[in-house]
């Protein structure tokens, strides 16, 4: 099992020096990988990854099916292991690949969930902003909405991405593409009474950081940290629907293109690469307007 394991540390050397993926991406693949490679020497008893076949990959692919994956999940699988061959085969580790006619699940063309204007806006206020923490998760949830930006993009926001006084922050998206992203006064108040008020009391000493948004100890959030302070302001605004790292980005695009806003300006604020993306959107808005047809319609 040594000659897998480190044969996925070669590749994921490979992934970091060669390729500069994000930590966020690096641990995907990692995580993908090392159930992959126990699945082979632990289950299906496979030594070295020369042997492996499309059988084995397939087994594995059913034995994470079985454990209730989605469509979507074994999907990132696939891609994780075919990359994964295709280096050992660039590398002279294996003599050939056995992912070339493996082929991809059908996907779950599933919507994205959101919230209303009326739960963000529940959602926004149920921090205590007697607290410095309730003043930092005010900012941050008033730049989550107001920017759609991903959860690891906004913790990684620093001091010099905040332009207050000209309205706008600075993000780095998916292979460090720049954006520049207009903030509304509510979200630009919300900054400037947390970076006042609120981050200097959060801020150690002994541990100086650039970042915006620090925990308690001063240092950076994490994603973890984010998807938990919003799970639990949720519960104390009341709000039933699921929430979830990407529910205020979700939000943001749809109300969005709801109120009429140009697909092009919406897909350059999320820093979608492909439009297709970003219309996935313009049929969550479809299916909002059906629901409210029906609800409220006299003949519906």
């Amino acid at each position: 099992m040594k000659e897998m394991q480190d044969a996925v540390s070669d590749y994921l050397h490979f992934l970091r020096v060669e390729r500069q993926l994000s930590s966020n991406t690096l641990s995907s693949y990692e995580r993908d990988l090392k159930a992959y490679i126990k699945d082979l020497s632990k289950v299906q008893n496979i030594t070295t990854l020369n042997i492996v076949e499309r059988i084995h990959i397939l087994s594995h692919l059913q034995l994470l099916k079985v454990g209730g994956n989605s469509s979507r999940t074994l999907a990132r699988h696939i891609s994780s292991i075919r990359s994964f061959h295709q280096f050992l085969l660039r590398e002279k580790v294996s003599n050939s690949d056995p992912t070339v006619h493996l082929e991809m699940p059908q996907m779950d063309r599933t919507l994205p969930k959101i919230l209303s204007i009326e739960e963000v806006e529940e959602l926004i206020v149920a921090p205590n902003l007697g607290k410095p923490q309730g003043l930092r998760d005010r900012a941050l949830l008033e730049i989550l909405y107001a920017t759609g930006m991903r959860i690891s993009e906004c913790i990684s926001l620093n001091l010099e991405d905040l332009h207050l006084t000209m309205g706008f922050v600075r993000c780095f998206g998916k292979g460090g593409k720049e954006r520049i992203i207009p903030l509304g006064r509510t979200a630009l108040a919300a900054c400037n009474e947390y970076l006042k008020e609120g981050r200097p009391k959060l801020i150690k000493t002994t541990h100086r950081t650039d970042v915006i948004f620090v925990n308690q100890r001063g240092k950076g959030l994490t994603r973890q940290g984010v998807w938990k302070l919003m799970k639990e302001h949720a519960m104390k605004a009341g709000i039933q629907n699921e929430i979830t790292p990407h529910t205020l980005r979700h939000s943001f695009a749809t109300h969005l293109i709801e109120n009429g806003a140009d697909l092009r300006a919406v897909q350059e604020m999320l820093g979608h690469a492909d439009i297709s993306t970003t219309q996935i959107y313009t049929h969550v808005s479809k299916v909002r307007l059906k629901d409210v047809y029906k609800q409220f319609h006299p003949r519906a």
